[in-house]
């Protein structure tokens, strides 16, 4: 099947396989691509590559990886690798997509596709093994916001493994565009989430939303669309990505650093360039937080020169998947070994086991024939008792005979313990073999081990992660802990200005009482000089004046001088202001 390969392909493949041994024709396409791309190329690597044997691309491996390894990842300049797959698309999706309904249009359709050839074998003919149609579903699901459902997924891996190894590029388009994995979510939501793996797989978008940029010359505030790629990241006036505003050049040597608030803006952080820095405000801590570590990611990648993340876990996916292979096929050929082995064994013990069969049958033939021989030669000695002397010469002799006959029986049964022994070497031999096989599944263990440890490993990144959301949810608790200490200060003081209020109305009714204490004594003095100068006529004596002139008030000359009058405000006002 030739479903995934570009256009350019297709028809030189179909005639590359109607007549055997024509790599001739693919050759002659690729020097004709890399003449138009303007990509470098070698003529007897060429031929070298294209030779007609189970090797090249004319047989098992199929023309696309040659055409996206030696072709299309070295064109230079402005080359459009999504129109030129939408190129592909427009030949190949009419004749191969499926005519039943699907819940995905057709630019979702063609997304899908792009995906496939992306996460596909490299070889021939291409298809998506279950590993990553769980990890496309997975970011499908994730990008949706819905939960995985795993037990699902493992029911239809379990069928798809029962017929055949993966799914076609139209496979994948029906399952998707199916809704099985989908079920409750609109066509929107799964064309944004198509859309949102699209861009990270294939365009390399690691990460795009709406900040503030400060400007440099106007020094004004404007909301810019950022998207941030491997190595710069680009800034538009919408999403839509038609007007572009700038870029910001990333390499080994930017670096990214946080910002306190300042003139009114908020999360704020600063990107450092060698010519330019640029200064950005998020809408909140969270998205401030997630931009300041992409973009530290990215820039960490470019100075150990690393592929993007997901391009970089698709090949550790890939060496996995091809190492877990090889030791697979490794260990069935251990199996196979020890197989082969134990069936030699058994041969061996059956040939053993026959041997002793037969050398059993023969002493008991031998026994048999001792006792009937002892049986005749009992009749004859009573028989030829009295013949005794006449044929004892030859009595001794058969005596002899048997005699001879007797060390064969006991090398016989030598032979026979020899036998046993070696039955014995073969049941060690058996034992030994079943011992490998126990080492051949300990180090299957160790690889289940490994892979446990793997997902340990994402356990802690994912702890780190919400380790960060706890630091900026202490942050938060701190402020409010200062806001109320600040509130507590202020009930201290609200109290204090109370009791210094009710200090002063004390003060100022003692001096209310002092004042009518005062006006009392006044009025028993006039009411007293009234008397004297009504019954006696009013005496005034006449003495010594001071050298300081007396307040004169109705009733004659004051008790004070003025000066004392004054020290005494002074000394009212005091007490006055001290009880305030």
């Amino acid at each position: 099947r030739d479903d995934a390969l570009p256009f350019l392909g297709k028809c030189w493949w179909h005639r590359s396989h109607c007549y055997p041994g024509s790599a001739f024709l693919l050759l002659v396409l690729s020097h004709n691509l890399c003449t138009v791309l303007n990509v470098p190329h070698d003529p007897v690597a060429l031929e070298e590559h294209f030779r007609d044997d189970d090797e090249g691309p004319v047989s098992n491996q199929g023309y696309m990886p040659y055409l996206n390894k030696f072709i299309l990842e070295k064109v230079q300049g402005n080359f459009d690798k999504v129109e030129f797959n939408r190129m592909c698309w427009t030949l190949c999706a009419k004749k191969n997509l499926s005519k039943s309904p699907l819940l995905i249009s057709d630019e979702d359709a063609f997304k899908v596709w792009v995906i496939f050839n992306f996460l596909s074998e490299d070889k021939y003919p291409l298809i998506i093994v279950p590993e990553e149609i769980e990890y496309l579903l997975k970011k499908l699901t994730e990008a949706m916001g819905a939960g995985w459902q795993q037990e699902q997924f493992d029911h239809y891996k379990i069928a798809l493994n029962t017929s055949r190894e993966g799914l076609s590029a139209w496979e994948l388009i029906d399952l998707i565009g199916s809704g099985q994995f989908s079920k409750g979510m609109d066509r929107q939501t799964v064309s944004m989430a198509i859309n949102e793996v699209f861009n990270e797989l294939i365009l390399d978008v690691l990460k795009q939303g709406y900040m503030l940029k400060k400007g440099h010359k106007r020094k004004n505030w404007t909301e810019r669309w950022f998207v941030l790629k491997p190595n710069i990241i680009s800034y538009y006036v919408s999403e839509d990505l038609k007007d572009k505003k700038g870029d910001i050049i990333l390499d080994g040597n930017c670096c990214v650093e946080a910002l306190p608030d300042k003139d009114g803006k908020k999360c704020l952080f600063l990107i450092k360039c060698l010519d330019k820095s640029f200064e950005i405000s998020a809408s909140d801590k969270k998205k401030k937080q997630e931009w300041i570590q992409a973009i530290q990611t990215t820039v960490n990648l470019l100075r150990v020169g690393s592929p993007p993340p997901h391009k970089e876990a698709r090949q550790k996916r890939k060496e996995l998947r091809q190492k877990l292979l090889a030791e697979q096929e490794e260990l069935e050929r251990q199996m196979k070994e020890l197989q082969t082995a134990n069936e030699n064994k058994q041969k061996e013990l059956e040939t053993v086991r026959k041997q002793l069969e037969a050398a059993a049958a023969r002493a008991a033939e031998e026994e048999k024939k001792r006792l009937q021989t002892q049986v005749e030669l009992q009749d004859r000695f009573s028989l030829e008792l009295e013949r005794e002397k006449m044929v004892r010469q030859k009595m001794e002799e058969q005596v002899a005979q048997k005699s001879s006959e007797l060390e064969q029986y006991l090398q016989r049964v030598c032979e026979l313990e020899e036998m046993y022994k070696q039955l014995q070497e073969a049941l060690e031999d058996e034992k030994q073999a079943r011992q490998d096989e126990e080492t051949v599944r300990k180090l299957q263990a160790r690889l289940l081990e490994e892979e446990s440890a793997k997902r340990a490993e994402l356990e802690k990144w994912h702890l780190q992660q919400q380790q960060t959301i706890q630091m900026t949810e202490a942050e938060k608790q701190e402020l409010e802990n200062q806001r109320m200490i600040k509130e507590q200060a202020l009930q201290v003081a609200m109290q204090q200005l109370e009791q210094l209020e009710l200090e002063r109305k004390e003060a100022l009714e003692q001096y209310e009482e002092v004042k009518k204490k005062l006006e009392t004594a006044a009025n028993n003095t006039k009411s007293w000089k009234d008397k004297v100068a009504h019954h006696e006529g009013l005496i005034r004596l006449i003495e010594p004046g001071s050298k300081n002139p007396h307040l004169i008030t109705n009733w004659g000359p004051a008790a004070f001088t003025e000066a004392e009058l004054e020290q005494r405000q002074k000394s009212w006002k005091g007490k006055k202001t001290t009880s305030e």
